[in-house]
């Protein structure tokens, strides 16, 4: 059997702190790098995202290994970690940089995510206003959004918003690392 490299999948869903708590915590995920994409400013910065301007949304780039995770798997993840129905938020997150959305990287990539989000309006008889586009590139953040949550716990914002996800997340789901 002929093994497969690493992959990678580039999603967001909110801030990215909260999304990279979650995803760094899977079995088989190997790194996850906090960064810009899905806009038209290249190498773009905090500040220029949080204006709205860019284009851009904080999404995370996770790299994995399909023998052990698969992207469908890490989707079901996605779909479990937002709010997939609110428009450029989650919770009090506002912006058009908080947008949910799936950057594919390939053809079996868009079929995954189109079919993912089919299944997920499905079950839950709502609409997604999750986007699904092809990644033209990616930027990672600055040094200090790296694995923000787990150098800052105590920061108010980990304790009170992704400290609470990232538990909800995890129960039941055999893919967490504990």
């Amino acid at each position: 059997m002929q093994n497969k490299k690493n992959e990678t999948a580039v999603l967001g869903g909110g801030c990215f702190w909260c999304t990279a708590a979650i995803f760094s915590r899977l079995k088989g995920v190997r790194t996850v790098v906090s960064g810009y994409a899905g806009g038209s400013v290249a190498s773009p910065t905090y500040d220029m995202v949080s204006s709205s301007d860019t284009g851009h949304a904080e999404v995370i780039q996770v790299e994995f290994n399909p023998h052990i995770i698969s992207y469908a798997e890490l989707l079901d993840v996605f779909w479990k970690a937002h709010d997939p129905t609110t428009l450029n938020q989650q919770g009090l997150d506002i912006g058009s940089q908080y947008r949910s959305i799936i950057l594919y990287e390939n053809e079996q990539q868009k079929q995954h995510a189109e079919q993912s989000k089919h299944e997920w309006e499905t079950q839950h008889k709502q609409k997604a206003t999750t986007e699904i586009h092809k990644l033209n590139a990616f930027y990672p953040a600055e040094q200090s959004h790296q694995e923000y949550f787990q150098k800052h716990p105590s920061a108010a914002y980990c304790k009170i918003v992704v400290a609470p996800k990232l538990l909800k997340i995890s129960q039941d789901n055999d893919k967490f690392e504990t």
